[in-house]
This record gives structure tokens, C-alpha cells and sequence, in this order.
């Protein structure tokens, strides 16, 4: 059976090292999971900020029970991803052999991304608070996804509340907001 030889041992490794061949795989992991809730969470029924652009499924198939459903493992999926980038966080704090500043990233990323939990929450509380039956916010940097449940096609008012709750709750500036009627 082969030996893989780490650093000093003049090994595959000796270059790259254990430290940095960890730090590779947990943003590699971290971005994938932001890859899979973009594509997860992007259905091409965007809404622009100035109403332009709205489309909608097609009004005459009875989507209810897929709608439903949609919300339920969406939610489950953002968790999920999430969960998965906080547990390589967590491997990096508890890894010895990291180095203090990718330690201290480590738990700035996991403060942020507390962080963007508790502000998607407030936002999804406050849209349904609105009026709509469901929602979703997905926040990535500065911008955000937000896919709301709604039987008939999103006014501008409607559009114009949506942006305005999550400017208020996440400083994301309107263009950079995608609102998805579902």
C-alpha cells in the first residue's frame, strides 16, 4: 500500500501542506453550497425592481400542492447547505494545525453567516406580515433572492414593500434584490 508523504517527508504534500490543503477545501466547500442555493433558488421568474421583466407559471395549472412542496425542501436545501459550511468552519476551529488567522476567518465567516440567518428570518417574517402565504430570502454578500408565494402577479407596490424590507433589514441596496413570484 502506498504512503502518502506529508510535508518535510518530501512527499505530494510538501508544497501545498495539510493547513493550506484545508483552507482550499472549505472555501471549495463553501462555495459550492453557494452555487447549489443559486441554482436551487433561481427559477427565472424574476421580478426587476421596476416591475419590468415579471413572469409568472402558467395561470392555469393547479400548482398548490407543488408550491408547497417547492417551499418546503427549498428551505430544507438553504439549510442544509448551510449546515454543511458551518461544519467545515467549525473543523477549522478545532484543527490544530491552522493557523490563528484562519481561525479567526473561520469564526468571522460563522458570525456572518449567523448573521444573514437571523436577517433572512426577519425578512420572511415581515413579508408574510405583509400579506403573501410564503417566502423565501436567500442572502449572499450584497445582494439578495427573495421567492414569495403569490396566486396573482406582484404589483409594483407589492415589489416596492418587498425591497424596502430587505433594504431595512439587510442594507441591500434594491438593484441588487431579485424578487421571484412562485
Amino acid at each position: 500500500m502506498a504512503k502518502i508523504k506529508f510535508k518535510g517527508e518530501g512527499g505530494i504534500f510538501s508544497k501545498i501542506g495539510k493547513r493550506n490543503l484545508l483552507i482550499f477545501s472549505a472555501v471549495l466547500l463553501i462555495g459550492g453550497a453557494v452555487v447549489l442555493n443559486y441554482f436551487l433558488f433561481d427559477t427565472g421568474n424574476k421580478v426587476d425592481y421596476d416591475g419590468s421583466g415579471m413572469t409568472d407559471a402558467d395561470p392555469n395549472e393547479d400548482e398548490a400542492p407543488t408550491t408547497d412542496t417547492y417551499f418546503a425542501s427549498a428551505l430544507l436545501s438553504r439549510d442544509q447547505a448551510r449546515d454543511e459550511a458551518l461544519a467545515v468552519l467549525q473543523t477549522v476551529l478545532e484543527s490544530e494545525d491552522a493557523l490563528e488567522e484562519t481561525k479567526t476567518q473561520a469564526l468571522t465567516d460563522i458570525s456572518r453567516i449567523a448573521l444573514e440567518i437571523e436577517k433572512e428570518a426577519n425578512i420572511e417574517s415581515l413579508i408574510r406580515a405583509r400579506g403573501f402565504e410564503d417566502c423565501i430570502a436567500v442572502l449572499s454578500g450584497d445582494s439578495a433572492s427573495i421567492i414569495v408565494k403569490s396566486d396573482t402577479e406582484l404589483l409594483q407596490n407589492h415589489v416596492a414593500q418587498i425591497s424596502e424590507i430587505v433594504y431595512e433589514q439587510s442594507g441591500v441596496l434594491p438593484a441588487n434584490i431579485k424578487i421571484i413570484c412562485k
